[in-house]
């Protein structure tokens, strides 16, 4: 006899992020000193404004009962006030939708949008839970292979070349997770043109926004692209800005009859998002900038001894991060060549556990996020920890 289950939940994949993260944790708790690059979170605690906004909260009689399902409206004000600010677009309140995490966003918008058989247009390397979200709402996936050569950014062309009449929607995000790829703005309004002049929707997954370095700079689409904007579902939240990923608060904003029947949908998946996590995010969006400045500070350091340390491994081929926390170095080159203690691996999966079981080194294998031949590494993590790290993936290398 089976197991019962569906075979719509038989068919969904762990998340990879999240099963490394457990193994590293498992092994730390047996005593090994692990260095975990598989995280996607800020090491940093919430601001202290934040986190009293949510203790009074706590206390207010009101915060203890059902609100609506579309979010404080306190909330959506905020939300809406925040995306003019921060990417010049302009949305009204009632576009907004309060979700559990940009997860939730991003699963949400999928069950507005998509139909049995609606094709999804997704750049290669991704995150690995959009191609869950767009099957779970009876989608196909139509994976766009990228390259380190090409910056891990998808052209027009190729966007083009994959279009079919079955196609519905662009999945799109810069900064990028895993990659760290930023498109410059120029890209961004012809990728915005392109979907307006063929009635392609835009998911546009823009939670690390602020998180860009050096040259690069974020740009949204509706706003690079204007005629794109009665198409567009932007995604975005405080977890990877203010370090509050376990607030579990995200929000998308969209045209106003795909907010109605996301919020439907909402209404019946998960009533309203925890009120005390609603009040922690409007302290986040109405307060001080300084500690996002802090983090983003410390990013850039990391970044870049990241960058220096992975170009200097022989075999390793990497792109300097523009954005977000990742590196996702090529690895190709270490693959079925003797490695520490003479081991060999056929792929990045075994290279990844590899490095966890002989160097106490956690990393993403790229295969998760639709790249063979990639690791992740994640730059979130406290300095010391980084440089240590990545030292032990040198020295496990150059033991062969």
């Amino acid at each position: 006899m089976g197991s019962g289950v569906s075979q719509r939940l038989e068919a969904i994949v762990e998340s990879a992020t999240l099963a490394i993260t457990a193994r590293a944790k498992e092994l730390s708790a047996r005593g090994e000193k692990v260095v975990d690059f598989g995280v996607g979170e800020p090491d940093f605690p919430t601001p202290a404004h934040v986190v009293e906004a949510a203790a009074a909260a706590a206390r207010e009689y009101r915060h203890h009962r059902y609100t609506p399902t579309a979010g404080l409206p306190e909330l959506r004000r905020a939300v809406a006030e925040k995306t003019r600010r921060d990417s010049g677009y302009a949305v009204d309140p009632g576009q907004v939708l309060i979700t559990n995490g940009a997860k939730g966003a991003v699963f949400t918008a999928c069950q507005a949008l998509l139909d049995p058989g609606d094709e999804v247009l997704l750049p290669a390397p991704y995150w690995v839970t959009y191609p869950e979200a767009v099957a779970l709402a009876g989608g196909v996936t139509r994976a766009l292979p990228t390259t380190v050569a090409a910056g891990f950014r998808v052209t027009v062309e190729q966007l083009e070349a994959a279009r079919t009449a079955r196609t519905k929607m662009l999945v799109f995000v810069s900064p990028s997770n895993p990659t760290g790829a930023v498109y410059p703005p120029d890209e961004v309004a012809a990728i915005g043109r392109w979907a307006a002049r063929h009635g392609i929707w835009v998911l546009t997954d823009e939670i690390y926004e602020h998180l860009v370095y050096g040259q690069a700079r974020f740009s949204s689409i509706p706003v690079a692209a204007p005629e794109a904007a009665e198409r567009c579902v932007v995604v975005n939240g405080p977890s990877k800005t203010y370090a509050m990923t376990g607030w579990r608060v995200g929000w998308m904003i969209a045209p106003p009859a795909v907010t109605q029947a996301a919020i439907r949908f909402q209404s019946h998946a998960a009533s309203n998002v925890a009120n005390v996590s609603q009040a922690a995010t409007l302290a986040a969006l109405e307060g001080p900038t300084a500690p996002v400045e802090e983090m983003r500070a410390a990013f850039d350091r990391r970044r870049r001894e990241m960058y220096r340390l992975l170009s200097s491994v022989p075999g390793v081929e990497v792109a300097e991060p523009q954005g977000a926390f990742y590196a996702f170095p090529k690895v190709s080159g270490l693959l079925w060549r003797p490695l520490g203690h003479g081991d060999l691996a056929a792929d990045d999966t075994q290279l990844a556990a590899l490095l966890l079981d002989r160097a106490k080194v956690a990393v993403v294998p790229g295969e998760a996020f639709g790249a063979s031949g990639y690791l992740r590494f994640s730059f979130a993590l406290a300095d010391a920890d980084l440089t240590a790290g990545l030292e032990r993936v040198a020295a496990y290398l150059a033991e062969a």
